[in-house]
This record gives C-alpha cells, structure tokens and sequence, in this order.
C-alpha cells in the first residue's frame, strides 16, 4: 500500500509488550508490522459487533 493508493500514515501508541507479540506474530507469519495490523482492523470492522462485546 502506497500513498499513491490512498494510503495515510497514522501514529498509534501501543503498549511494549502487546507491539513485541505483534512483532513476533509478524515475523512468525513473513509479514510487516503494518500488513497484520491492517488485516487485524479489516476483520474487526468486518465482523459483527457483537462478536466483540460491543
């Protein structure tokens, strides 16, 4: 995804731990940090609220 495509950048904090497994599922599965967190947010917005208590 490029800034050709429309991509923007956006900054998050994260608490140490929590970035340290998304690093590990990351590299655990030969993608980039952002690649996960992008198809993590996909399924979330994909799915039903009401699988995830709200």
């Amino acid at each position: 995804m490029s800034k050709e495509n429309g991509a923007k950048k956006v900054l998050i904090s994260l608490p140490e731990k929590f970035l340290s497994e998304i690093d590990l599922v990351a590299e655990d599965e030969q993608r980039t940090r952002s690649e996960l967190i992008r198809e993590a947010l996909r399924m979330y917005i994909r799915k039903p609220q009401s699988q995830f208590g709200v």
